[in-house]
């Protein structure tokens, strides 16, 4: 006859070794549930999950239940590294195997993948080829202009040239956005879209970063479709990196932002009165954006944070008089050549963002960095002022040098164009202007 006090000092026992002693699908610390019918043990927030597949798996909390001693044999037997030899004995390299704060979509789909459809035994080629494939298509549910709009889009990455490519409808043969791999990411966000399965997708495009919302209803689709964009991505970065290892390319492939939130901004001489700006922090592109709110398609324009070997620091500041008269902790962000001042409304929002930004602050700044930091418009301005700025517009106005400090004692004239600003026809129209 099975002990109950007993059998759960063994299953007790088991849980602190090596391996088991984090939850077999998300990480968590001191999973006290277990799976008796696949012989791991999970958190509370994973056994929920596993309830969801009955077929396939049973839950007992390891503390509270009951366990017959077949079930306690079975789980000395297996365990959370065994098992993990078996059901993830063949993930991708590139696939997001997720962590107990990553969003449930993700969590769910996991959970699922491994043990309902066992796409990770080696039994079922079908549906890692998938990620493989040279076009990978699927239907999402994009964000309008109208921010309450969202409307049924057809996306396709490709493998070939390495691009995400987005058409309006089905027959279409002219993409509305043809997308790079070289600086896309994307990540979950279903608070901030107001969906469980919402997911961003950031890019640059003439010096801005460009975001995309989708989501679509059903699961298995949408982290089919983000883990196809991670697969695409990482053939891309071993084609740019051939020499490199899989590990040291795998943090690439795709980041969620740093931190994110509401601060109020003043402008370049302080004495502009402070505005309400969403804000977005990259620890890989190094770059503080700003935009109007959370769900707009174009930054304002953004701050690129370099090292504390490179003149950055942060720290806190005193409150300042702002707009609301609510935002009153005060950080202060100094660059070689500009003093930024931002204000939150908590001291523990304060505290979030000081930390974030000590972050980025404390890594060493790589030849990537250097690149990412300067484009067209940095050039330019750079050029004029011989430094390089901080924050970069859209364009600079025309400038022109004058002969007599060039090489060829003849005038030279700058005319700096932006796509998000210009039309087509009025960059054609400066070209045109060129006397050869």
């Amino acid at each position: 006859m099975a002990s109950h006090s007993r059998n759960n000092k063994i299953l007790l026992d088991l849980v602190q070794q090596p391996g088991n002693n984090l939850c077999a699908d998300c990480a968590a610390s001191e999973p006290d549930w277990a799976s008796y019918t696949l012989g791991v043990f999970v958190c509370l927030n994973c056994s929920g999950l596993h309830r969801n597949l009955s077929a396939v798996s049973k839950v007992k909390s390891i503390r509270l239940d009951f366990w017959d001693d077949s079930l306690v044999q079975f789980m000395q037997e297996r365990g959370n590294s065994s098992a993990r030899a078996i059901f993830e004995k063949c993930v991708p390299a590139f696939y997001y195997r997720p962590n107990h704060d990553d969003c449930m979509v993700l969590k769910e789909q996991w959970v699922r993948a491994k043990y309902e459809r066992r796409e990770f035994t080696g039994e079922q080629n079908e549906f890692l080829q998938t990620y493989t494939l040279d076009l990978f298509v699927s239907t999402l549910w994009k964000k309008g202009k109208d921010k309450k709009q969202y409307l049924r889009r057809i996306f396709q990455l490709s493998q070939k040239d390495f691009t995400l490519r987005y058409f309006t409808k089905e027959d279409s043969k002219v993409a509305k956005t043809v997308i790079s791999m070289k600086d896309l990411n994307a990540y979950f966000q279903p608070e901030k879209i107001g969906h469980a399965h919402g997911l961003q997708i950031s890019y640059l495009e003439d010096e801005r970063t460009r975001n995309l919302f989708v989501y679509h209803e059903n699961g298995q689709v949408i982290v089919a479709f983000f883990n196809a964009i991670r697969a695409t991505r990482f053939a891309y970065l071993l084609k740019k990196h051939p020499t490199l290892q899989h590990s040291d390319l795998i943090h690439q492939i795709t980041k969620h932002s740093l931190k994110e939130g509401y601060m109020e901004k003043t402008g370049p001489t302080q004495r502009e009165p402070f505005k309400k700006r969403w804000f977005t922090l990259c620890s890989v592109t190094r770059k503080l954006l700003y935009f109007k709110s959370p769900l707009d398609a174009t930054d304002l324009g953004s701050v690129f944070i370099g090292s504390q070997d490179h003149g950055y620091t942060v720290s806190e500041s005193s409150g300042r008089c702002t707009r609301s008269g609510r935002w009153h902790c005060g950080i202060t962000l100094e660059t070689p050549s500009r003093q930024f001042v931002f204000m939150c409304e908590q001291e523990q929002e304060r505290r979030e963002w000081l930390e974030a930004f000590g972050k980025v602050i404390s890594q060493p700044m790589t030849p990537e960095d250097y690149a990412t930091k300067v484009g067209k418009t940095s050039l330019i301005m750079s050029l004029v002022s011989e430094e390089f700025p901080d924050v970069v517009p859209y364009r600079v106005e025309e400038i022109t040098i004058p002969a007599d400090v060039t090489p060829e004692r003849v005038p030279t004239h700058i005319v700096d164009y932006s796509e998000a600003e210009q039309t087509d026809e009025q960059l054609f129209q400066e070209i045109s202007k060129v006397s050869w």
